[in-house]
């Protein structure tokens, strides 16, 4: 497996000390010291890349504002957030404008290795999966409840028949998985094995922030259709919408 990673990190030892180990894997590294220098580095030549690693504490631009300008030259490319440790609202906000999984500072360079891998692998699984329906295009739709229309090959969804864009990967995931089983409650820790895998390192806080996110996509088309269950997670049910 051979990589090309962006690493926005203004610490120069941390960058080096990360660029060795990358060497190891026989990794390619560039690296931005900044947020200005980051985004138009990635701006450049996105397709360069396959995965970026993300410090928070960035001078210029901030590594949130810096997630949201990647984001919208590409809303697919993996992201890794490094954040200070404890910083929650930090991971939290960071998870909810499209990274994919944080590292908390001071980290192990073989932990995040592992996490790099392990979101490389579930990237290129789930692509090789796309590819393969692609062939299997149809205009019908998986699933088809009161109110909601949802197509996986297409990755389609209409709620009343109107259109529910710029859901990411992970957000469209979730809505899917919970709108097979209309009124089922599913915890956490079952959203985060069936969307994001046994492998993924993240937390049960990562669910919240990507709710939240799905939550205000769907408001802009209609009524909320995904509920908490308190104590013990979320659900779908569009059954008492007024048709």
């Amino acid at each position: 497996m051979t990589l090309k990673i962006l690493m926005i990190e203004d610490d120069t030892s941390v960058a080096e000390m990360m660029g060795m180990f990358f060497k190891k894997e026989n990794w390619e590294q560039d690296v931005a010291v900044d947020g200005i220098e980051a985004v138009e580095m990635f701006k450049a030549n996105a397709k360069k890349y396959d995965l970026i690693t993300l410090d928070l504490n960035l001078p210029k631009k901030d590594g949130i504002q810096v997630a949201k300008e990647i984001r919208q030259i590409s809303p697919t490319i993996p992201i890794i957030m490094l954040t200070a440790r404890g910083s929650e609202s930090d991971q939290v906000l960071g998870l909810g404008v499209g990274a994919d999984d944080y590292v908390s500072k001071p980290f192990s360079p073989i932990a995040l290795i592992a996490r790099i891998k392990a979101l490389h692998r579930r990237v290129m699984m789930e692509e090789t999966q796309f590819k393969e329906e692609q062939t299997q295009i149809s205009d019908d739709f998986d699933i088809k409840t009161d109110h909601l229309k949802i197509s996986k090959v297409r990755r389609e969804v209409l709620f009343d028949d109107h259109a529910v864009t710029t859901l990411t990967p992970k957000e469209f995931d979730l809505l899917y998985t919970m709108a097979q089983k209309p009124k089922q409650v599913f915890s956490r820790e079952q959203l985060l094995e069936l969307i994001w895998g046994y492998e993924y390192y993240g937390e049960e806080r990562t669910v919240d922030a990507h709710i939240k996110k799905l939550r205000q996509k769907l408001e802009k088309v209609g009524p909320q259709v995904i509920q908490t269950v308190w104590g013990v997670g979320y659900k779908f049910d569009d059954s008492q919408i007024n048709k």
